[in-house]
């Protein structure tokens, strides 16, 4: 554990060989979805964390959660533990917008670290090309600190269950253990909080899709097309952003594709981190 300024933040990392791949998880799990893609990144580097109000790290309330904070922890992080870079970063889900913060920010020379490259999977950067679940769109409405509230393990089972492709469905031992990362100290009582980062995504589109189109160095997308969340039209949409993007699809994969298929998503993982080329 690091004590950042949001809190205790849980981290994990081991050495290899450079650029340093940061892992970004995304809502609402944790660094727990890597666990089987660290060992397949072909002997990097590698750090993952959980971002505050998720996993195993601190779950203050009342608190404004933002992207704009986790890309200050991710630095945070990052001073704390020595590493300057390159950092070569692998986002999923809602990592993908801290990730993209982080490339407004190197845009901007206020990054306080070096980014070599990076790789979105399954995330909603552009919202409106989203099909959000009822139970999003709940929790970001204003009966959301009432859905947080009545939030148990059967509710979150069956709308966990329904991110995944009928061909690698969610087991009950991935069920449980997701359960237990999200309700440690009380977390699911606070999803309404978590997802302000869907408003952000609106809010911020200007600054997001600008980084995504006019960042200059190599962006590659993987991504599960049988996403039910961060569709193909999201893909598309990002592919008209950065139509040289290098992109490498996962057919039949759901919103999970780390958890449901690992072999496929580090083999495309690493074809993504090896490329060279601009785009």
């Amino acid at each position: 554990m690091l004590h950042c300024r949001a809190g205790s933040v849980f981290v994990r990392s081991a050495p290899g060989s450079a650029p340093t791949v940061l892992l970004l998880h995304g809502y609402p799990s944790s660094s727990f979805d890597f666990r089987h893609i660290v060992d397949r990144l072909d002997g990097r580097a590698w750090i993952t964390l959980d971002f505050p109000g998720f996993g195993l790290s601190d779950k203050p309330r009342p608190h404004r959660y933002s992207l704009f904070e986790h890309a200050d922890t991710v630095a945070e992080v990052l001073a704390l533990t020595g590493i300057s870079g390159p950092i070569a970063v692998l986002a999923h889900d809602m990592g993908t917008s801290v990730a993209t913060e982080l490339l407004a920010r190197e845009i901007e020379g206020t990054l306080p670290f070096e980014l070599d490259r990076a790789v979105l999977s399954n995330g909603s950067v552009i919202l409106e090309k989203a099909t959000l679940r009822p139970i999003q769109k709940l929790l970001r409405g204003p009966l959301g600190p009432v859905a947080a509230r009545l939030a148990n393990r059967i509710v979150f089972t069956r709308e966990f269950s329904r991110l995944f492709s009928a061909a690698h469905p969610l087991s009950s031992a991935e069920a449980a253990a997701q359960w237990a990362l999200l309700s440690r100290a009380g977390g699911h009582r606070i999803a309404h909080l978590l997802t302000a980062y869907l408003d952000e995504r609106v809010t911020h589109a200007q600054r997001w899709h600008g980084a995504v189109r006019d960042w200059d160095k190599p962006l590659g997308l993987l991504w599960g097309t049988a996403d039910p969340v961060a569709t193909t039209a999201v893909l598309d949409g990002l592919r008209a952003l950065r139509p040289a993007a290098r992109v490498v699809e996962l057919p039949g994969l759901g919103h999970y594709p780390q958890l449901e298929d690992p072999d496929a998503y580090g083999a495309g993982a690493r074809e993504l981190l090896r490329w060279q080329s601009l785009s």
